[in-house]
């Protein structure tokens, strides 16, 4: 049979546990696929080809052998090279990294959806230590948007979006600090999900700022997405954040409907004037969701402007030996602002979690009356690659910063979201579903809510 690449994972992992194509099959159809198209996307920077075969081959004889196959069965799936894969430099993408060790073993999330049964097929392009919004790597190039070539992939998991957009892997796993999952999922028109901050564990990936990290999946259906967040649950107790949770499934959830929750529009800072596309996607979901209201989400530009500090600070901090022995070897705008941020006074640093801390319970408060808040995802679809300054509320202001205008405040205090894609005449651009901490199921359960209808979908790119 032939394969579809778009098909869903969940699909593809029935059909190879069925019988009807074999993991083999499916990675040598996507190791093709890569080698054909990435070169105009460039979402890959290490395609590993021996052991994703060797993987495939594992799973097609466990199932000869009749051995109970995970929910991932024979699914390709790719990881923001930020993600230690075992037998290659974790590069971050940076110059500097790519000179590290190879990664002893993989990543922990790695790991669980290997364990999953999905196969690896290598690390993604992504914004130098993760300080992008846009994509554009100075070492390895600008990983582009399948709609559109011309375009920015959203950065900084910018590999990650781009390889779920175009199909050459179904899922993928990327982080986000300040919106680095909800800014390519918006651009590229895929779903994403930043999960409570702490509720995946992040051992073994290379940190940007550990009070604001998160890791999540990409992929091109909500189930899919359920599926890949379920998978990748669990404590671990070298990550502190996460050494307590609990496993909370996700995916029995899905089909349970809307009804009941409390759903509203945020407004404030989120307000879309002058944003034609981010205006008629956010008003689009509204609708098909029922919200009955608008809540002003007072302090949510306080709040990102703490973001802003407390991610200057701690990368700055992190940072500081390498920025002292070799600067030169540091995309210019990232070590800027690396440098800028050296030089933050303490004082504003602590004010910015305070400020943090006062927000969290601002929202706290918001969610005793709403279940979930629908906010944009970025303000605009893709900017052209190169482009600099963007048009804003009657403004002309630096595009860099400004493409995280409405996601920063929501991850600065940790809250889960699903960036969900929605299509109008051209490009496509995401709208965020926000939920109360922990509450990653009624997240998805409005995504799913949204595809269901129609709403919202991954669309195939021009590419194929």
């Amino acid at each position: 049979m032939s394969l579809d690449v778009f098909a869903p994972a969940y699909r593809i992992a029935a059909q190879v546990r069925e019988g009807e194509v074999t993991a083999l099959a499916v990675t040598e159809a996507f190791l093709a696929r890569i080698a054909s198209l990435d070169s105009a996307i460039n979402a890959f920077t290490d395609v590993t080809a021996e052991r994703a075969l060797a993987q495939a081959r594992a799973v097609d004889a466990a199932r000869a052998a009749g051995a109970p196959l995970g929910p991932l069965a024979g699914v390709p799936f790719a990881a923001k090279n930020l993600f230690d894969i075992e037998g290659l430099p974790t590069r971050a993408g940076s110059k500097i990294n790519r000179e590290r060790k190879p990664a002893a073993r993989d990543a922990v999330l790695v790991e669980r959806l290997t364990a999953a049964g999905a196969v690896l097929l290598g690390g993604l392009n992504m914004g130098e230590y993760a300080y992008d919004f846009t994509g554009e790597n100075a070492h390895d190039g600008p990983c582009r948007n399948p709609h559109d070539p011309a375009r920015m992939a959203g950065g900084s998991s910018s590999g990650s979006g781009a390889a779920t957009a175009a199909g050459l892997s179904p899922l993928s796993l990327g982080s986000d600090t300040n919106g680095s999952i909800r800014v390519p999922s918006s651009l590229c028109g895929v779903f994403g999900l930043k999960p409570t901050y702490g509720r995946l564990p992040r051992t073994r990936s290379f940190p940007f700022c550990d009070s604001l990290d998160h890791l999540g999946p990409f992929a091109r259906d909500v189930t899919d997405l359920a599926t890949a967040y379920d998978a990748l649950q669990g404590p671990d107790a070298q990550d502190p954040a996460c050494a307590q949770r609990p496993v909370e499934p996700a995916l029995p959830s899905l089909h349970a409907g809307l009804g009941g929750l409390r759903i509203a529009v945020a407004g404030g800072h989120f307000a879309t004037d002058g944003m034609p596309e981010a205006a008629a996607a956010v008003a689009l979901v509204a609708k098909a969701l029922g919200a009955t209201g608008t809540v002003a989400l007072e302090g949510a530009a306080i709040a990102r402007a703490a973001a802003f500090l407390i991610t200057n600070s701690e990368s700055a901090t992190f940072h500081l030996d390498r920025l002292r022995a070799r600067a030169d070897d540091f995309d210019p705008e990232t070590r800027d602002r690396f440098l800028a941020g050296a030089m933050l006074p303490a004082a504003w640093y602590v004010q910015a979690q305070r400020a943090r801390r006062w927000f969290q319970d601002e929202m706290m408060r918001v969610f005793a009356d709403v279940d979930l808040i629908i906010a944009p995802a970025t303000p605009c679809p893709a900017p052209l690659v190169g482009q600099k300054t963007l048009e804003l509320r009657g403004e002309t202001v630096p595009l860099r910063p400004n493409l995280g205008l409405f996601t920063q405040p929501i991850s600065a205090i940790g809250l889960p979201v699903a960036a969900v894609p929605v299509f109008g005449d051209g490009l496509p651009i995401g709208v965020q579903i926000i939920a109360a901490p922990w509450r990653e199921d009624l997240c998805l359960r409005a995504a799913f809510a949204l595809q269901r209808e129609g709403v919202c979908e991954a669309r195939a790119p021009v590419l194929g």
